[in-house]
């Protein structure tokens, strides 16, 4: 499903060093949980090779060199004391090829299903670095947003504290007017300082991510339009998300190898038959019994049939446990298919609400703008007071913020939702960054 996040009337420009392609570039190089999925995916993509082994055949050279001293001393004090020394050397190479070993079997069975695992839960960790990096560099631009809005709020409240104390003076305005605009200079003080604050804390969570720290990150155009989800159906991006999501799948392949496990277990009961062979020279200098050296030479062939009789109830708890193990692992399943339905639906809901509630901000933004014009206006004439300017200028400060809020919040849940359905790549934050301006 190649369905665009974004579409811009207008060329993209050049990519910046600190755009969001570059951040995710530095996070994927840093990044410790993506690191940890790398190392877990090269030591999953083992098993295969474990699995393999345990059908194919072994073959083993042993050797070994022994010296023998003997010492005898005779009762009978006229006959002298003897001391003897025997040397044996020889080496041995056997060989075994299972004929009949079901548990290695399905052994061999399950490492293809941990395989598959190994890649899901890599490709899912890939996923999340997208949409980690993407929040925290939306993150970053809306604590950068919040920011300046308050500082832009404090000198329009600073321009309009001065000229409620010049009006006063002249005898145009009451003192009332001058403690309330005094009063808004104050409190958007303390609000700039919680602003530079979250805004520290935002960008030390990107720096975590990416490892490093950026002076500048390149925003959000201002005109960007966002598009909504392609199917415009819920329905279609659930049946997906329970289908094809990476959660869904990992938990698939926990249960196939669940399954597995309770054949394996249960077929401890089985017989086992091996193919055996031997080769292997003994040499002997002289023994306890002769001193005549010997050379012994075998060879042998056969066929090693056994059958577990009693294990002392072993087995058949282990087929107890494993038959357990696997329906847990069902439901297992079902809770995640559940679980990644319902991450499918609050992100579609978040990005249609998202898009209806950023259209509606930005009719918002256009109507705040004039209420301001005309409450200044107002005001010069007389006929509004300035706690009506002041709010005013409130109205439209938190709008402007509220609507880049909004345009972040819905890129993201875009991003999630691909997640949720499994189809989220690098070229889906590529369609994001060309939506960034300068």
């Amino acid at each position: 499903m190649r369905a665009p996040l974004l579409a811009l009337s207008f060329l993209a420009l050049p990519a910046l060093a600190q755009d969001l392609q570059q951040v995710y570039r530095d996070a994927k190089a840093y990044d410790a949980q993506y690191a940890a999925a790398r190392h877990s995916l090269r030591a999953g993509l083992e098993k295969l090779s474990q699995g393999r082994a345990l059908i194919l055949p072994t073959l083993n050279l042993s050797a070994n060199s022994t010296l023998t001293r003997t010492d005898t001393e005779p009762h009978d004090s006229n006959i002298p004391s003897t001391l003897r020394d025997a040397r044996s050397y020889g080496y041995s190479l056997s060989f075994s090829q299972p004929i009949f070993r079901m548990q290695n079997i399905l052994q061999y069975s399950q490492a293809g299903y941990q395989v598959r695992q190994a890649e899901a839960t890599f490709s899912q960790a890939g996923q999340d670095l997208i949409v980690r990096t993407a929040q925290a560099y939306f993150d970053v631009l809306a604590a950068q947003d919040t920011l300046a809005l308050v500082q832009a709020q404090k000198t329009a409240i600073g321009e309009q504290l001065a000229q409620a104390k010049r009006n006063f003076e002249v005898g145009t305005a009451t003192i009332t007017d001058t403690h309330e605009a005094q009063a808004r200079f104050d409190l958007s003080a303390s609000q700039e300082i919680a602003a530079l604050n979250d805004l520290e804390t935002k960008r030390s969570a990107l720096q975590q991510i990416s490892g490093k720290a950026y002076a500048t990150l390149k925003p959000l155009r201002s005109q960007v339009k966002l598009t909504p989800p392609n199917p415009a159906n819920m329905q279609n991006w659930v049946a997906l998300a329970e289908k094809q999501g990476y959660p869904v799948l990992i938990q698939e392949t926990a249960a196939e190898i669940a399954g597995l496990e309770a054949k394996r277990s249960k077929a401890g009961h089985y017989p086992t038959l091996d193919f055996v062979a031997s080769y292997g020279t003994t040499s002997q200098t002289a023994s306890q019994l002769s001193t005549t050296p010997s050379n012994v030479t075998s060879g042998v062939l056969a066929l090693q049939f056994g059958v577990p009789l009693y294990q002392g109830g072993s087995i058949s708890s282990r087929e107890r446990e494993a038959a357990s193990l696997y329906e847990k692992s069902k439901q297992d399943l079902e809770n995640a298919r559940r679980g990644n339905a319902l991450s499918a639906r609050q992100s579609y809901l978040g990005v249609t609400n998202g898009i209806a509630q950023v259209g509606a901000l930005e009719q918002a933004l256009v109507s705040s703008q004039s209420a301001l014009d005309s409450n200044k206006l107002g005001y010069e004439v007389g006929v509004r007071i300035n706690i009506d300017v002041l709010n005013a200028q409130q109205q439209l400060f938190s709008t402007r913020r509220d609507l880049a809020v909004a345009r972040y919040n819905t890129i993201t849940s875009h991003l999630r939702l691909k997640a949720a359905a499994g189809s989220l790549r690098e070229e889906d934050l590529e369609e994001v960054n060309r939506a960034l301006a300068p």
